[in-house]
Order: C-alpha cells, then structure tokens, then sequence
C-alpha cells in the first residue's frame, strides 16, 4: 500500500436510510485539482445532487470536508468546510469554521464525511480513530447545542471529543439554522444545521489519536517556520491580536457605514462609547486561540456588574456586535453576549437570526407588526424582545414561524415589506453599507457564489483610514507604503494590474476575482482568512506547504487555479439549481433609499454603474459579461467539464 501523506486518506460515506458506511480514497488527481475542504465539497455536491433535489429533502447531500493543511503545524490550519445544497438560497450552500473538530477528524483518520438520506430517527454519527458508527440519539432530540455537547461527551466518557451538533433550529428546519462547533464556534451560514435537522442528525462526534505524515519533513518545518514569521511580520498581525475582529467598530461608525437599524442610517448613537473596540479591555483580559494560531483573535469575556453579571463566553466578535448592535440597536456588549449564547444555543447563524429581527423591528416601527401578533413590545434595541424572538424563530412560533423562512420568503407574508427584506440571492448581508463605502469587500456582496455575504472575497491590503473611489465604482484607494505592494504575494503581471503602478489605487473588479479565488484557495486548504494571514500567505507559501507536506509537487500559479476552479464549480452548481443573472443584485433598498444619517447621508447606488462594474467583474473572470456565466473557453482552460 502507498504511504500516504498529508492526507488522513479516507473520506467516510454514510447512507442515513439504510445505515451502511462506506469509505473512498481520494485520487491524485482530485487531491491536485481541488485540493481539498471546500474543493472536494464542490466536487461532490456539483456531480451528485440533482437540480431539483429539496434542500430539505433526502436527495440533498451534507458534505464535512477538512483542509489538507489541518493537523499539522501550519499556522491557522483549523478550518473545515461543511456544504449542501443551501435551504436558505437554494444554492451552494456552504460554511466555514475553525476550532478543534477539523483537527480531530483528521487524527481520527478522515478527511472528510458524506452524509447522504435521511435517518427514520434521531441519530449521532460517531468517528473514533477510523472507525464511524451510528448512535440512536432521541434522547438528545430537543436539546440545545450546549446541552447535547456535553451529553454526548458524557455518555461516550470522553470530554475530548469534538461535536458538530445541532439545536432546536436546526431540528425545526430554520432556513438560517446554524451547525454549531463545540460550544463557541459555528458553521453558521446558508442554514446547512436544517440539513442536518431534515435528515434526523443531531451531531457528529469525532475523536482520534493519529497524527499527520509529512513527506519532506525539513522543509515543511522550514516554511512553517517561513509563513510564522510572515504573519509575525505583518502590520495587521499586533492590531488583531490586541482587538481581533473589533478593529473595524470604530472605522465604519466613522465613515458612517454601519446597517443601522436594518440599513437605515450609517451611524448609531452612542456606538464608541457602548459598541466599539474600546471596551474590549473592560470585559475581556486573555485571547481564544483555534489550534494552531498565533494570533488568538478571539476574547474570552466575562461580564461581572448588571443584569447580565457573571456571564462568560467566547464572544466580542464583530459579527454580532454589529448585527444586533448596529442592525438591532442593542446598546451594550454584555446584552450582545447573551444574544450570541442564546444564538450559540438555538443553532442560529447570527447574521440571518439579525437581518431578521432587524426586519421584525423595522415593521414594528411602522406598525405592520403588533404586540398582539408577537405577544410582547419590539422597539429598536429592546433586549427581551430580541430574546423572545430568537426563541420564537428557532421553536416556530407565531411570528417567528415566518421569519424562520428567512427575510426574503418571510417578506411578502409580513404585510408585503419586501423594501425592508436586505438580502442577495436569499442570504443576508451585514457589516457594512455599500451605499456609504463600495470596495472589493462590498462588490463581493452580488458576486459571492453563496449569496449576500462578505467572507469569500476581502482585499488583502485592505486599508481602514481611507474610504474614497478615485473611479467611482471601479476602483478604491487603500495605498500603504511600496514595501507592502512589492512584498504582496502575487503574480507581478497581476499585482500591477490590480494596483496602479504610481498611485497604489485598487481595481475592484480585478481584485474581486483575485480575492475569490486567494480564499477558495484558504478553504480548500484550511488556512484561516484573518488580515495577517491574507494579508502574508499567498500562493506560493501554500503550494510550498502542500508540496513539502503531501509530496505531490504544486506549483504557485497551480495553486492559486485550483482556487480559480473551485469558485467556478461552484457557480455552475448555481446555474445548475436555478440561478438567474438578475440575482446577482442588491436589495431594492440600496438603490431607492438614501442613508439616513451619518457622513454617508443622502448616498445610495447607482444601477448602471453597479451593473458596468459587475460586468467588468465578469470579464475579469473568463465569464460571459452579460450573463455571469463561465464560458466554454474558461471551462476548458480550468479542465473543467460540465
């Protein structure tokens, strides 16, 4: 038998409906093509779900896939990747996560796990060293995610075992429902924990003593060691360790860019004093780490006075300090925590669960919703009331039952507020307005193959002092020292392309396609996307990587086209499942209605300008400008047949 390394070498095949577990060996060509995570979950889905399979149905497919990278020493290699055909957008549906469990798959001798059918009762699979059985778990049937956590690692008498498991939303078919991590972490987007609630899975346990072999084992230690010092060395690295995600708090209140009040206004009052990073160091004194990471961006918080005294999470996170912070106007951090728990517990992604009581505010506001049909008050930044809903979301009840379809479907049953539902493709966005700032961040909003989100396409210089477009929505100005340009990890014919050789001046379109195709190439791997990492690690340092640990030579621009092809994968999955080019927009909202307040007052986008840029974007692609489809031409220069 060929020693195999890199790879645990075995993806786990299991068949809910009647019970049976296979496993498949991953071939070198696949391994080379798409690498691995999110790669062969495209793969996977792309060739073995039909076009009209129900999301929620059993011919959907669930698909847990690691990073070749995970289990090694690299640094930030966490990340795994879970994917189906989405129930919220009814596309290609996947998520992302760090943590332990990706690691532990693979010292449990996977690389990954397809899920197929549905289980005639509730079920666990469990991995250990190996070898998978599936457990009967009605008992845990109707726990929250916490609570199921520690149930399984007590009944299996292991508190090392890692659990991707699902809480009342998932088993109640939420369209946001998230698979929870453990008990901080999510592969939170695209309602991937209904999947598992449709198929009567309530977790995945894995647990394993292996270890990965390396091929060339000093030279992998010598890029290890490599890319170490090229996050050390980065100006985004001290900065992320100290505030993590909540750098970005104080520069979007500035540039009046927040979704205030479900993007109605690019500011909120009080938000440095009660929101930003600035408080970081009163309820937070120690970072998180994923296995693997130097940079520990996440903080442990502890809340010691006032209502909320004595709760401790993982948490000041700009996701829901900005949801619910922003979206929501809740006006304090410890009221946020408690919201993630209860999200964290429920098994709601936080960013849909926030669009979606933004959405429920919003219509209370202008009395298309009552107390009456909710039971309780929800005014902007009530506390109990968003508690209330995020219960009645996740158990279906009332109100709740419908924006448990998510804002889009949820909408026209909610007194025809479609102007007030923000979302792309099915999936809400949050963050930041591109009415008050457009960048390669925002474009990504209408080009994510998943649908409205902002975490598959980032410039990896991205500067937070400026906010200008020289070129109106073509390019963006983020210009850093020529140290930092000429250090960038990138192709030389495209690194001056995308950047103007003088001013430094960004192309969004060009970069866009850049960025995709860098982070299709981190989640194919198991890299983390966090600024000091995407800002060093590029294509030649991971094909490094690759190469030394697996054996199999891969080329920088090999690398970075595998990348390339994974994104269009994906989009042929969307064409195959019914994506349309007019889906590729933004929200009505964003066209019609100015912001509110704040520096970007009185801005809103402008249609043809949006629609010469996308189409600009699709020629960066290879792609058809008019339709956003991969042309013959592409596929065949990606080896890709569809």
């Amino acid at each position: 038998m060929t020693e195999t390394y890199g790879y645990a070498g075995k993806i786990l095949d299991v068949d809910l409906t009647t019970g049976t577990i296979k496993a498949a060996v991953p071939d070198e060509q696949l391994k080379r093509e798409y690498l691995s995570g999110v790669g062969f979950n495209a793969v996977t889905l792309y060739k073995e779900v039909p076009a009209n399979a129900d999301p929620l149905g059993p011919e959907n497919i669930l698909v847990f896939n690691t990073g070749v990278l995970v289990g090694t020493s690299v640094p930030t290699a966490s990340r795994s990747e879970v994917s189906a055909k989405s129930p919220a957008t009814g596309l290609f549906g996947t998520a992302n996560s760090g943590g332990f469990w990706g690691s532990e798959l693979k010292l449990a001798g996977c690389d990954g796990i397809i899920i197929r059918g549905q289980a005639p009762q509730p079920v666990v699979i469990f991995i250990h060293n190996g070898t998978a059985r599936i457990i009967p778990a009605t008992h845990l049937w109707g726990k929250d995610a916490w609570e199921t956590i520690a149930a399984i690692r007590s009944e299996l008498g292991d508190k090392n075992i890692e659990v991707a498991a699902i809480g009342p939303a998932g088993e109640n078919l939420v369209k946001f429902a998230s698979i929870e991590n453990g008990p901080y972490d999510a592969w939170a987007r695209t309602g991937l924990g209904a999947v598992m609630g449709s198929k009567n899975l309530k977790a995945v346990a894995v647990r394993g003593n292996g270890s990965v072999k390396v091929a060339h084992k000093k030279k992998f230690m010598e890029i290890v060691a490599a890319t170490r010092q090229a996050i050390y060395g980065s100006p985004f690295y001290g900065p992320f360790e100290r505030f993590g995600t909540m750098l970005a708090t104080l520069p979007y209140q500035e540039f009046g860019i927040l979704p205030g009040r479900n993007f109605q206004s690019g500011t909120v009052d009080g938000w440095v004093e009660t929101r930003s990073r600035k408080l970081v160091p009163r309820y937070s004194s120690r970072g998180i780490a994923c296995v693997a990471c130097p940079i520990a961006c996440a903080h442990w918080m502890e809340v010691k006075e006032g209502p909320y005294s004595g709760l401790k999470i993982k948490d000041l996170e700009v996701t829901p300090v900005i949801g619910f912070g922003a979206g929501c106007d809740i006006n304090n951090l410890p009221a946020i925590a408690r919201v993630t728990e209860i999200c964290q517990r429920l098994g709601l992604d936080m960013v849909s669960a926030a669009s979606a009581v933004a959405l429920a505010m919003e219509l209370f506001e202008k009395g298309k919703i009552r107390e009456s049909d909710l039971g309780y008050p929800l005014p902007w930044g009530s506390e109990e009331g968003t508690f209330q809903l995020l219960h009645d979301i996740a158990h279906r009840r009332g109100v709740g039952d419908v924006l448990a379809e998510g804002v889009r479907r949820s909408a026209p049953r909610l007194a025809g507020s479609e102007r007030q539902a923000i979302h792309v493709k099915g999936l809400e966005p949050f963050l930041i307005d591109p009415r008050g700032r457009w960048s390669t961040w925002t474009l990504g909003y209408i080009t994510n193959v998943r649908g409205g989100d902002h975490l598959r396409t980032r410039n990896p210089v991205e500067n937070l002092r400026h906010n200008e477009n020289p070129v109106p929505y073509r390019t963006e100005k983020f210009a850093f020292p020529d140290e930092m340009y000429e250090n960038l990890d990138m192709p030389e014919d495209m690194k001056w392309r995308i950047f103007h050789p003088h001013t430094k001046d960004v192309d969004i379109p060009l970069m866009s396609k850049w960025a995709e195709d860098l982070i299709s190439l981190y989640n194919a791997t198991g890299m983390c996307i966090r600024p000091p990492v995407l800002h060093t690690v590029g294509p030649t340092l991971i094909a490094d990587l690759y190469s030394s640990l697996t054996g199999i030579n891969l080329a920088p621009d090999e690398a970075i086209r595998a990348g390339e092809r994974i994104w269009n994968l994906q989009k042929l999955f969307n064409i195959k499942h019914g994506e349309k080019p007019e889906d590729s927009d933004y929200p009505a909202r964003f066209y019609e209605e100015p912001v509110g307040a704040g520096p970007a007052a009185g801005r809103k986008l402008d249609r043809g300008k949006v629609k010469q840029t996308l189409a600009e974007y699709y020629r960066a692609r290879g792609w058809d400008p008019q339709t956003g489809h991969p042309t013959p031409e592409k596929l065949a220069q990606l080896g890709i047949k569809a």
